[in-house]
């Protein structure tokens, strides 16, 4: 373990500067937290919720269709946006249940 001396002035500003830091992130908090940011789900919940594969929500969040935000390697999505493309995907589904009927009455 090393020791570092160092003089008590100096001590004085870092403490005043880190003590403003904490001041300011407890406004930030206080700030965002009375805002009512709903409810956050990750990949399993939104292919649950919308019946899909993995491979389609990366679709989905590649072409733009689905925000998404990543913390820490992992990805998060709002209820909200999730509900939004909920019409698409049952529009889509339908569109393809048509094209297999067609392609089953030509057989």
């Amino acid at each position: 373990m090393e020791i570092v001396n160092i003089d008590a002035e100096t001590f004085e500003r870092m403490l005043t500067k880190f003590e403003t830091f904490a001041t300011k992130m407890e406004q930030l908090y206080r700030q965002h937290s009375t805002h009512d940011i709903g409810e956050w789900l990750d990949n399993q919940d939104v292919c649950l919720l919308l019946n899909i594969s993995p491979r389609t929500l990366q679709t989905l969040r590649d072409n733009g269709t689905l925000a998404f935000s990543r913390i820490s390697h992992k990805i998060y999505y709002k209820a909200e946006d999730v509900g939004k493309i909920l019409p698409i995907i049952e529009g889509k589904r339908q569109q393809h249940a048509r094209k297999r009927r067609m392609a089953v009455k030509k057989v």
